[in-house]
């Protein structure tokens, strides 16, 4: 029982397949880590270790993180870089190996900072998908030069091509800061036409995590989309604000949400 539970409205329990957090761990320790969950998993569906992370942090850590991040009910992950690595190494089977070792039942595919080409991305997903992986696809290039060089038109077929080869979920790149890529300008706003444009021609919206690093960024999704909207890339200092967001907790969205 929560303190003041009356005050909030009811969320679908885990596991959840709509208004699902997906939290950026960049490396916290163990003790650290199960602290966290333990004031804040009931908010948290994906738990992705960011970038490399998992190269230089002790087996025996990445191992008990995983293990407890279940036990708390949530989808541990490696990053899109590490399979990304593995790619450029000629490492991918070794890679998805060695994933399963460590315990991971969940893999972000990505291109976004190599040249895999979207053909080869799509092989990888159903290869990752026949081996029982959960598999989660994010569509964008972390250089902003080369994310603009996507036509709005080809981002949204890569999301559903994705889908359709077994992604569980289709990631909307915007990198830990938020600004002058995907969806949003240099000042880290929402380009709104864009979104609706996403929305209108996805093969099921509620299949769509957006990432969401910056707090306006994420008061503008629950306002505009719901409370129920998928969103990632949420720091673990901010995963109790988000929730507050989400339950119209605090004066960005106190009696604005249905």
């Amino acid at each position: 029982m929560k303190g003041f539970e009356f005050l909030i409205k009811e969320r679908e329990n885990k596991p959840r397949n709509i208004g699902m957090t997906m939290v950026l761990d960049k490396g916290l320790g163990y003790e650290t880590a199960k602290s966290l969950m333990e004031i804040s998993a009931d908010y948290v569906d994906y738990l992705k270790f960011g970038w490399g992370t998992s190269v230089i942090q002790d087996e025996n850590i990445i191992k008990a993180k995983v293990e407890m991040y279940k036990d708390f009910q949530i989808i541990p992950y490696t990053g899109g870089t590490l399979f990304e690595l593995a790619y450029m190494n000629n490492n991918v089977d070794l890679f998805f190996k060695r994933a399963k070792e460590l315990g991971f039942e969940a893999i972000e595919i990505s291109n976004g900072s190599t040249d895999l080409s979207y053909e080869d991305k799509i092989e990888y997903i159903k290869q990752a998908k026949d081996l029982g992986f959960h598999v989660l696809s994010e569509v964008g290039k972390k250089n902003p030069a080369l994310d603009k060089d996507i036509g709005l038109e080809e981002r949204v077929k890569y999301m559903n091509e994705e889908l359709k080869a077994g992604s569980s979920k289709v990631i909307v790149e915007a990198r830990e800061g938020g600004k002058n890529i995907g969806i949003f300008d240099k000042s880290g706003n929402a380009k709104a036409d864009e979104v609706d444009y996403i929305l209108d021609n996805i093969s099921d919206k509620n299949k769509i995590i957006w990432e969401a690093p910056q707090k306006d960024q994420q008061v503008y999704f629950v306002l505009n989309l719901g409370s129920d909207v998928s969103l990632g890339n949420i720091s673990t200092e901010d995963i109790i604000s988000l929730e507050t967001i989400r339950q119209g907790l605090r004066g960005d969205t106190l009696g604005k949400l249905d």
